[in-house]
């Protein structure tokens, strides 16, 4: 048998997340002592959780804030379960957030149809200490293993942007390609530092994200190349006003990431890239959108080939633009 107080005792060096930074999670539970439980097994500083009784509270948390692990648990009573995990994988942006769900010894007296149960991992009631320690530790772990996730902003990366324009390529499917950057981040970055420009780079992950998923309905993605690189692909008949909501959006919101001199000048004094001070506009954004139409494209390099030139094209303007490439777009 094994001695649970001596599990308890040793969480501080026995969590199983050594050398991992720092993680956060939600719990969705009303049972108090599935809640002590994960308190007792990892410190904050590795694993810190939220916790809510209802799966409504969690939601806005979810979708504004997004941990690195969702526990849920059978026992809620507004939403099911399965349907809150259904939710949260229902949305491109969050699909690769790790669920575990919590059972009763009774719901597996029936087989479960674990392609419509969206989730990653299960626990079973009685709750074991090193069970569960070990299976949402090998969860989060497997789940960095494959993540290609953006660290900062959590949305896919290079790897899932590249095959998904592929994976439309080959089936022949029309879509816009939209690559969206931040012109003069860099000199915001060098004069503000990079904790107020990964504030920034934040905000218009979020801008970019809640601009697509404002279009009910429509099958969209979003990732971030990396840096101040963004990615939206979506059908072509939205495109441009996704472009237009984009930098209505950015524009409105990012003077007020400068201090208020810099702001009333609308310009800041930082340095190029050779090291030579300057004088720099506020941040702009830059778009340019590659159409996929009547599967003309072959290879998700020729969308990027073309991408890069339009991009020239749109920072030719100081301000926020976007430029289309209609040549491929009948």
């Amino acid at each position: 048998m094994v001695d649970v107080k001596r599990f308890v005792m040793d969480k501080n060096k026995d969590h199983g997340l050594l050398g991992l930074a720092k993680h956060t999670a939600i719990l969705v539970s009303p049972d108090n002592s599935l809640r002590d439980l994960l308190f007792e097994i990892w410190p904050k500083e590795v694993l810190e959780f939220t916790c809510y009784t209802a799966a409504r509270g969690a939601v806005e948390h979810l979708f504004n804030d997004p941990p690195d692990l969702l526990i849920v648990d059978s026992r809620v009573e507004d939403v099911p379960a399965q349907e809150l995990a259904r939710l949260v994988k229902s949305e491109n942006v969050y699909r690769q957030l790790p669920v575990i769900i919590c059972l009763d010894d009774t719901d597996l007296q029936h087989s479960w149809d674990w392609n419509k149960v969206e989730v990653d991992d299960f626990l079973v009631r009685p709750f074991f200490l090193p069970v569960v320690r070990e299976r949402v530790n090998l969860t989060l772990c497997r789940a960095l293993r494959a993540l290609d996730a953006n660290p900062l902003s959590k949305l896919p990366g290079n790897t899932s942007i590249i095959q998904k324009i592929q994976s439309l390529i080959d089936r022949k499917q029309d879509f816009a390609l939209a690559y969206c950057d931040l012109d003069y981040f860099k000199s915001f970055n060098d004069k503000y530092g990079f904790s107020r420009g990964d504030e920034v780079l934040m905000m218009s992950a979020r801008i970019i994200v809640n601009t697509v998923k404002s279009f009910a309905g429509e099958q969209t993605f979003v990732g971030h190349v990396g840096g101040d690189d963004f990615v939206v692909i979506t059908s072509p008949d939205i495109i441009e006003e996704v472009c237009q909501r984009i930098i209505f959006s950015f524009d409105g919101i990012v003077p007020n990431f400068y201090d208020m001199e810099d702001r009333q000048r609308k310009s800041i004094v930082s340095k190029d890239r050779q090291g030579n001070t300057q004088t720099f506009p506020l941040m702009a954004i830059s778009i340019a959108v590659v159409f996929n139409i009547n599967g003309k494209m072959k290879h998700f390099g020729e969308a990027s080939a073309i991408a890069m030139a339009l991009k020239k094209k749109a920072k030719e303007n100081p301000k926020s633009s976007y430029v289309l490439d209609r040549r491929n777009n009948k």
